[in-house]
């Protein structure tokens, strides 16, 4: 079953569910030569249709924490650093 342009890209959920079934169908042993042959042909397609979208998500989470970690170094970098515990503004000559 050949994707045609017309139809919609299966989302990655439906692509592995798709390499799911075509990976049992195979395991059980009972099609023909043929038919395995077409059933295997498409789960490298469906294989390559999922590497293909764990990559642009990758790569968009990459991106994504990159932009998060130099939007954090501006703010760290427009703020007065932090008082430290034992520097609490009170004199430690204090009685009490």
């Amino acid at each position: 079953m050949e994707q045609r342009p017309s139809q919609k890209k299966p989302t990655f959920e439906e692509a592995l569910a798709q390499l799911r079934d075509a990976v049992q169908a195979l395991e059980e042993g009972s099609l023909s030569l043929e038919e395995a042959t077409r059933i295997f042909k498409r789960g490298i397609s469906l294989a390559r249709v999922c590497n293909e979208m764990l990559s642009a998500a990758e790569l968009q989470v990459t991106r994504l924490q990159r932009s998060f970690g130099e939007q954090m170094e501006m703010v760290q970098a427009t703020q007065p650093p932090a008082q430290s515990e034992e520097d609490d503004g009170v004199p430690d000559d204090l009685p009490w």
